[in-house]
């Protein structure tokens, strides 16, 4: 999940946390021009409407040579108060779908953010969740108010061009960088309320939470299925508290701890097993040794390499490394490219291992022209939008009320904050923002423990989780009673970033049987070691084998979404 402004490249995932991330992908979705449309009672349709309890589809590309369908509904402003609803102002939420052959339900996914587009997330992955799932459920996701395809799209600057022109800021050090950041924040919260206007205010969860009930009316479904990963396990909770009747099968996977994000003004548990993970990098490449792990072959043990490793980077930091490739690449690799948007997403996919450990090893030996083109190239200023922003802002602790103000307060406060973890900084303009943010909050939603819901959640995490840490799943385990952690003893950010045929059981025999595990319950990994070489597509081979043919069909799933670099929870 995404904390500050989105600087995105073609392939390059820049600074990710638990509930944000800098992802954003390229690929939309064509949506037929003859797409139908549902209104949500309560709700101004500028166009046609299929009816007030049933939406109807239209085809709009394929998935696996599977059809896909569209269609999209109109929510109002505020789900919870219609006084607040204004003739003619609402968001529109589009819908996909990917149909299951003896399906009589939908399954609702979210792939998280704030801000992940589930159009794209369908699009790009859904054949694999397909397989996992199985065909006895319709594969349902929505792009949320104000991202991606809905409108309005959330946005603090009025044209592309001014997103160009004022969103670069220096925002690396928070020393040095502080006071030019703590001046541009003043500025763009302020763009931000008068961009959005009336909307801005009514982009947060728990309206994205009630949209969801829309979502169900309008596909003529009752209860809730669902699964969510990273923020979309903030979205689950919110959820299930909300509307804990109609939770019948409500999986939260790479869970955030929902009592910081709408209390706390600084998370300090998201970052518990951050350090945990890459130090268990360094340990597992020692473990496979030179020949699989390029570093294992430039230190004796864990902790050489692992003193090695911050030495070395960490001298990037007063002393930046000129690349030369050519005449038309080439530039300058500091600490920030290699540390922040190198070594932080990999933590997120063990797959991805091998090619780090193959470019750091580069590095140290003197050779920096891998990792200046794997993580040091300037990449355009390409995001169209600032849902993520909004939505973290409007649902948490923001403002005045709750942060120190003006700049050495509110400095002092997080340099302390950021000695929690090496990778802190990855959150330091995220926090202007959030002292400065001066949108109205609208919603009361106050995080609950005791919920009972219709069925018991299921709660997927790894062991180490970079930004989603065991300690946040065993709180939603707390809060929601009855309640069920299956842990995939393994690093990587939530159950997807590893295969195990175990977490694929559990996931099938919840939603299908409504079968819970035993209490602390644990799933092995379906192949060693972590540093497995990729193929030349750059795909990283199944070393497991399965005898029973749907097994090795999930399997390879789990492998390719555990590769994707694109497919990262948020």
């Amino acid at each position: 999940m995404f904390r500050g402004k989105n600087k995105v490249g073609e392939e390059q995932n820049l600074r990710p946390s638990c509930k944000t991330s800098r992802l954003r992908i390229r690929v939309r979705p064509t949506p037929s021009p003859q797409a139908c449309i549902w209104r949500a009672t309560g709700t101004k349709d500028p166009s046609m409407n299929c009816g007030e309890n049933v939406c109807c589809w239209s085809t709009c590309g394929t998935i696996a040579d599977r059809d896909v369908e569209c269609s999209t509904i109109y929510v109002p402003l505020d789900q919870f108060n219609a006084s607040n609803n204004l003739d003619g102002k609402n968001f529109s939420i589009p819908l996909i779908r990917l149909r299951g052959k003896n399906a009589t339900r939908s399954i609702l996914l979210n792939p998280g953010g704030p801000g992940g587009s589930g159009s794209n997330f369908l699009y790009r992955r859904g054949a694999d969740l397909h397989t996992i799932i199985g065909e006895n459920f319709h594969l349902l996701s929505f792009d949320p108010r104000s991202i991606n395809q809905s409108r309005p799209l959330a946005n603090c600057y009025p044209t592309p061009e001014a997103r160009r022109n004022l969103s670069p800021v220096r925002d690396k050090r928070i020393i040095e960088d502080s006071g030019e950041l703590y001046a541009w924040s003043a500025n763009y919260v302020h763009a931000c309320a008068d961009t959005m206007g009336e909307h801005g205010k009514y982009i947060n969860t728990p309206q994205t939470a009630a949209d969801m009930n829309s979502i169900l009316d309008a596909i003529g479904q009752e209860d809730m299925y669902y699964w969510g990963f990273s923020y979309g396990t903030l979205l689950g909770q919110t959820y299930a508290t909300l509307f804990p009747e109609r939770s019948k099968r409500v999986i939260i996977d790479g869970v955030a701890n929902v009592f910081d994000w709408y209390e706390s003004p600084l998370d300090r548990e998201e970052m518990t097993d951050t350090d945990n993970v890459f130090r268990g990098f360094v340990d597992e490449c020692i473990k496979a040794g030179p020949t699989k792990c390029a570093l294992a072959g430039l230190a004796d043990n864990t902790e050489q390499l692992f003193e090695k490793l911050v030495t070395s980077i960490g001298k990037l930091r007063d002393e930046p490394l000129s690349v030369y490739v050519n005449n038309s690449v080439y530039g300058v690799l500091d600490y920030w490219a290699v540390w922040n948007d190198g070594i932080f997403p990999a933590l997120y996919k063990p797959a991805n291992w091998y090619t780090l450990a193959t470019n750091l090893a580069s590095l140290l030996q003197g050779n920096a022209t891998d990792a200046f083109l794997e993580y040091g190239q300037e990449r355009q200023w390409e995001a169209n939008d600032d849902s993520t922003q909004f939505i973290t802002l409007n649902d948490g602790a923001s403002g005045t009320k709750f942060f120190p103000q003006g700049r050495l307060a509110l400095v002092e406060e997080l340099v302390s904050y950021f000695n929690q973890s090496m990778f802190s900084e990855t959150e330091l303009d995220f926090y202007f923002s959030k002292q400065a943010w001066s949108v109205p909050k609208t919603h009361t939603f106050v995080p609950k423990k005791g919920v009972k819901t219709a069925r018991p959640l299921l709660i997927l995490t790894t062991t180490y989780d970079p930004v989603c840490p065991l300690i946040s799943a065993r709180s939603a385990n707390d809060a929601f009673e009855d309640s069920r952690i299956v842990e995939v003893k393994a690093y990587g950010h939530c159950s997807l970033a590893v295969p195990s045929m175990c977490i694929a059981r559990h996931v099938r025999d919840f939603l299908y049987e409504g079968k819970l595990p035993d209490e602390n319950t644990q799933c092995e990994i379906d192949r060693e070691p972590y540093f497995v070489k990729p193929d030349e597509g750059g795909k990283t081979l199944s070393l497991a084998a399965f005898d029973d043919p749907e097994e090795r069909r999930i399997h390879l799933a789990q492998v390719q979404l555990a590769r994707d670099l694109w497919f990262k929870p948020w």
